[in-house]
């Protein structure tokens, strides 16, 4: 890993400037908590975490899943971050996808594909877009994407069955 240093105007000493994200944040509606834990908690798997004391007067929550921290701050003049957006790493992006769809979330799995990764957005109940990626590994790319593909195909079937209207499951 390469790490940028520069030299510090006071004691010409070699800092390395940031090394890491601590946390991203993004807003939410005042007063609208609870549905956030219901969909970051019970649908993406995030675990709630503690805010220091001195913050839990402020509204918002803080959610960790492995070393990634996600803080949502309340806004009052809250619009949803349409193009920002935190991209969360997960193992297999078509089960993903299939439990954000089975909880009625909307899904965008149509975007340009980058380099060693599968990847699609989810949107939070506010608007918030979320990116949900999935790393391929060399020796299993391949499968990974055409199952990937194909359970998208299938679940954009089903969508478009259900807003035509037809209840009918196919097998």
């Amino acid at each position: 890993m390469f790490f940028r240093v520069f030299p510090c105007p006071k004691t010409q000493k070699l800092v390395t400037m940031i090394y890491a994200i601590d946390h991203v944040q993004i807003a939410i509606p005042v007063g609208q908590e609870e549905q956030a834990r219901q969909f970051y908690v019970a649908v993406l798997g995030m675990t709630e975490i503690p805010k220091p004391t001195a913050l839990t007067g402020r509204g918002g929550l803080w959610l960790s899943a492995g070393s990634a921290q996600l803080h949502l701050g309340v806004g009052a003049d809250f619009r949803p971050a349409g193009k920002a957006h935190p991209a969360f790493l997960v193992r297999d992006l078509a089960a993903s996808l299939a439990v954000c769809r089975v909880h009625g979330c909307e899904v965008k799995d149509d975007e340009p594909p980058l380099d060693g990764y599968l990847r699609a957005h989810v949107f939070d109940p506010f608007g918030n877009r979320i990116e949900l990626m999935q790393v391929i590994t060399n020796s299993s790319s391949s499968s990974q994407t055409a199952q990937s593909q194909a359970t998208a195909q299938t679940a954009r079937q089903s969508d478009t069955r259900r807003s035509a209207g037809d209840t009918s499951q196919r097998t």
